[in-house]
């Protein structure tokens, strides 16, 4: 069975970082393209990066290049987003996706609140 299981969220001033994780378990992690996505309250979900298996390949929003920054390890599992000079409107939770089999499978997300 496929889990998948953010952390790293929390509060943060305006211009703060944080640095979320996503472990995988259950699969081939190192065969598949692992993305984050964000809903901010009252919004629509999000796709902020995806980051290809190898991590030789990233695609980021327009909306977080030069702040965000997404890695990965595939000798544990992990998927990771750095992200500096949060801005208040970046609230909300961050999910990682994976799709397996043609689903679209998720963690359960990880709050991030940017306020002062």
């Amino acid at each position: 069975q496929v889990q998948l299981v953010e952390s790293g969220g929390g509060r943060v001033q305006p211009g703060g970082s944080l640095r979320l994780s996503c472990r995988a378990s259950g699969l081939s992690f190192s065969t598949y393209i692992m993305r984050w996505y964000r809903q901010a309250p009252g919004n629509e979900l999000e796709l902020v990066v995806g980051i290809h298996p190898t991590g030789a390949t990233t695609t980021y929003a327009d909306s977080v290049k030069g702040r965000f920054t997404i890695s990965r390890d595939n000798a544990k599992n992990t998927v990771y987003l750095r992200m500096n000079k949060l801005k208040p409107d970046e609230t909300g939770v961050y999910y990682c996706n994976i799709i397996v089999d043609l689903l679209d499978l998720w963690g359960p997300g990880t709050q991030v609140t940017v306020s002062s």
